[in-house]
């Protein structure tokens, strides 16, 4: 089976397919400090039978990745393993001024966002994380950018913090937007707040959008992030809610990098050698436009 793995700001997500269906999924604390022996102890705890012939990973916790490689060097040498970095193909231009910022986790949810729900016109992943980020993604599946805000957990945590009378509260829905204590009015301007950010945000994005696209269908919105179900109840511009949006791309990517490659080797012959060599270099995607070279290295910061 492959193995998935997103490792996040403040959670890494595993996740196993079976014959391209996501079958099972994990999800645990990142720790940055973790070594290589530690998160092969904890993976194979999650994993207990399960058999594993393949590794798709994205982070944007570089002491993470660095450990994960070293991980995989010990434990897993011997399976394919794709890493969402320079010259791996992922098929999504990046229409950025500088496509280095641009972190591993939203390119892999654009492909997957394109692909299951840009089939008629744009879209937008709201990913509900350590940040709240708006990725915006054209009709051909190009990545244009987006916007980025403090997430849910750490705004609480900042208030909180700064505020000698406010604390912390658990992060479920109010009675009423009308708080008639502390509690339900922190909750109140944390859940509704932010479902009022999103909602801002989306509704310019889309005006733009229509600008750009005013011959494409209507712009699809996906939420996605460990903090979405807080929001997507209460939005008002969130169209679908898939929660293994990440998961679901690297598997789309894996497949792109080692599937296919395995499938040209069965086709080809000894005479195609040239012609095998030259298609299986890294690149990032044929048929992007000639005017915007496109870079899918992922940010080394927070996304």
């Amino acid at each position: 089976m492959l193995l998935a793995i997103d490792v996040g700001n403040t959670n890494t997500v595993l996740g196993a397919f079976d014959n391209g269906q996501l079958i099972r999924s994990w999800r645990v604390k990142t720790d940055p400090r973790d070594t290589a022996d530690e998160l092969w102890l904890q993976y194979r705890s999650l994993l207990d039978e399960i058999d594993i012939d393949g590794l798709s990973i994205c982070s944007t916790v570089p002491a993470s990745l660095r450990e994960i490689r070293q991980m995989i060097s010990i434990y897993f040498s011997d399976i394919p393993v794709v890493i969402v970095e320079p010259g791996i193909k992922t098929g999504v231009p990046l229409l950025v001024d500088n496509p280095k910022e641009i972190g591993a986790d939203r390119i892999v949810n654009t492909l997957a966002a394109h692909t299951l729900f840009g089939s008629t016109g744009p879209c937008i992943v709201v990913d509900f994380g350590t940040s709240t980020n708006l990725d915006v993604i054209s009709p051909r599946g190009e990545f244009l950018g987006g916007a980025l805000a403090p997430g849910i957990e750490i705004s609480v945590d900042a208030l909180a913090a700064r505020a000698a009378q406010l604390r912390k509260v658990e992060l479920v829905k109010p009675k009423s937007v009308i708080g008639k204590n502390t509690v339900e009015a922190l909750q109140s301007g944390t859940i509704y707040g932010f479902a009022g950010q999103v909602d801002g945000l989306v509704t310019r994005i889309i005006e733009e959008l229509e600008l750009l696209y005013p011959e494409t269908g209507a712009t699809t919105v996906v939420a996605t992030g460990g903090l979405a179900p807080l929001v997507v109840g209460i939005s008002e511009t969130i169209d679908s809610h898939e929660p293994d949006l990440t998961l679901l791309g690297l598997g789309m990517i894996f497949d792109r990098n080692v599937v296919s490659n395995q499938d040209s080797d069965d086709e080809s012959n000894p005479d195609d050698a040239e012609n095998l060599e030259r298609d299986t270099e890294p690149n990032l995607e044929r048929d992007t436009e000639p005017q915007r070279e496109p870079d899918t290295e992922p940010a080394r910061g927070d996304e």
